[in-house]
């Protein structure tokens, strides 16, 4: 696949390089390979079928000598004159004819018959392997060998033999092989285009459009226009059609969104510069009210002074999502209840906006957190849930609108729940429940809070998750187990 360029939102190619001549490409390929097994099939063919051939060749001689033979054989005891033995000789292509009847060979016809002889054949009963055997030796390196060859007539008892040169039989054999070859190279050809215009349509039609269309896509993939419009079928290549169209799509939203990132974070880091130099001023303005001899000012200054701490800490590490990871948590035993009585304050629910905040949790109940990590993973979540509740309008029928906040540990793992009344979390929402500009709830939301909550809650080796209930209202629960005691420390604390 071409490498991404997150800043520009093009594609580089690379050294894929432009579209293959069709002479070129996988149609060449696909002819020639169609033209090379159909000559393959042929060959394979072709084996057996000159050694058919042969046998074909040398049994039609047997059988017009068998018929001279027998017209010859009734002229007994009269011998043949020189030029019928020679018009018979002629006939069948041979040097000597012997008939072979009752036990005694009778010479019918021969013209200077041979001493010895360079090779034998019974036609009796010949093997496939053994025809197919003397058929290639006779077409590679016969040619000059003197034969005998013999053979019954008919169903009797009577055998022609036959003495011929090999070199008749060998010239028919080159004939008939030449002719084969042929025959075979126009069949494989025309078996070859045959082949070659159907799978053309079929298949390299398509995925020469499959291939042009991931071209024209990475020349530029913000361009709607270049996704690729699926095409209606069954086959592999439709399927294959269908999950580029829908990748290509992915892709494009997938650009469009790191562009959305791209231009978000510069915009953050513009506005992260001047907020600092603001909460710093803020910062150093409650210092002073510190000292400020009203009661009420001493009871909210010290969490005014907690509130501004925590918003120049997020101002700094505001880009760390989307980095490699967040900090590692600094983790220490602390009090839960606290740490969820600064949400509730923060939250700062109005008394008569009837939204009821409620904490279950034990006095003594530590957990083994990071707690300004800990504070941002409950309190966004009971922001949400603070915020669903309001959407909900003071004249809902649903009477409780209450956000309960409870935990409780079990053995080494604290669980906390965060419940609400409220109208519950949309389908939509439950499907990218945890990705970051995808899972937003409420209009104009972004989503990192949740995407965010689950990331802190993954450095602690814990888990987040949205429980089905059977009442309205959404039900989080987050469990955080202790870490580990290495043996040497328990047993020095020991």
């Amino acid at each position: 696949m071409p490498d991404q360029d997150t800043t520009g939102g093009k594609l580089q190619t690379g050294s894929a390089g432009p579209m293959p001549h069709p002479l070129r490409g996988l149609s060449a390929k696909l002819l020639w390979l169609t033209v090379a097994f159909v000559m393959l099939a042929e060959v394979l063919i072709f084996v057996p079928s000159i050694a058919g051939m042969r046998l074909r060749w040398l049994q039609d001689r047997l059988s017009t000598a068998a018929a001279a033979g027998v017209v010859i054989d009734g002229l007994q005891p009269l011998e043949l004159p020189r030029a019928v033995q020679d018009d018979a000789l002629m006939a069948t292509g041979t040097k000597a004819i012997v008939l072979r009847k009752d036990g005694t060979s009778r010479l019918l016809a021969v013209d200077d018959m041979p001493h010895e002889v360079d090779a034998k054949f019974d036609l009796t009963d010949v093997q496939p392997i053994e025809a197919i055997r003397d058929a290639l030796y006779a077409l590679v390196f016969g040619g000059d060998r003197l034969l005998r060859v013999y053979g019954p007539v008919g169903n009797s008892d009577v055998v022609i033999e036959l003495v011929l040169q090999e070199n008749s039989l060998r010239n028919a054999m080159l004939v008939y092989a030449r002719n084969v070859f042929a025959v075979s190279l126009v069949i494989s050809l025309i078996t070859a285009l045959l082949i070659f215009l159907a799978i053309n349509r079929m298949m390299i039609r398509p995925m020469r459009r499959l291939t042009r269309s991931m071209q024209s896509f990475a020349e530029n993939p913000e361009d709607p226009a270049r996704i690729l419009r699926a095409e209606p079928g069954r086959d592999e290549l439709a399927v294959a059609g269908r999950h580029l169209a829908d990748m290509q799509g992915q892709l494009q939203r997938t650009l469009k969104q790191q562009k959305n990132l791209a231009n978000l974070g510069l915009a953050v880091s513009k506005i992260n510069h001047d907020m600092r130099n603001i909460l710093a001023s803020a910062q150093l303005m409650s210092d002073r009210l510190v000292g400020v001899d009203d009661p009420m000012v001493k009871s909210f200054a010290p969490k005014l002074l907690r509130t501004i701490d925590r918003a120049v800490g997020y101002t700094t590490e505001v880009l760390a999502y989307g980095q490699a990871s967040e900090a590692e948590p600094r983790r220490r035993l602390f009090r839960l209840v606290t740490l969820a009585q600064e949400v509730r304050d923060i939250l700062a629910l109005d008394p008569d906006g009837g939204i009821e905040f409620v904490e279950l949790i034990a006095p003594d109940l530590e957990v083994d957190a990071d707690s300004e990590q800990l504070f941002r993973v409950i309190h966004n979540i009971c922001r949400n849930a603070s915020q669903a509740l309001i959407t909900m309008g003071p004249d809902d029928p649903q009477t409780v609108r209450r956000i309960t906040l409870s935990a409780q540990r079990i053995g080494a793992v604290v669980s906390i729940a965060i419940d609400d009344t409220g109208p519950g979390m949309p389908r939509k929402a439950r499907e990218n429940l945890f990705a970051a500009f995808r899972g937003a709830v409420r209009s104009g939301g972004t989503g990192l809070g949740l995407a965010i909550a689950r990331e802190l809650v993954l450095a602690h080796g814990g888990t987040i998750a949205l429980v089905e209930k059977p009442g309205p209202g959404t039900l989080f629960r987050i469990e955080i187990p202790d870490r580990p005691v290495a043996l040497r420390d328990w047993r020095v604390r020991a």
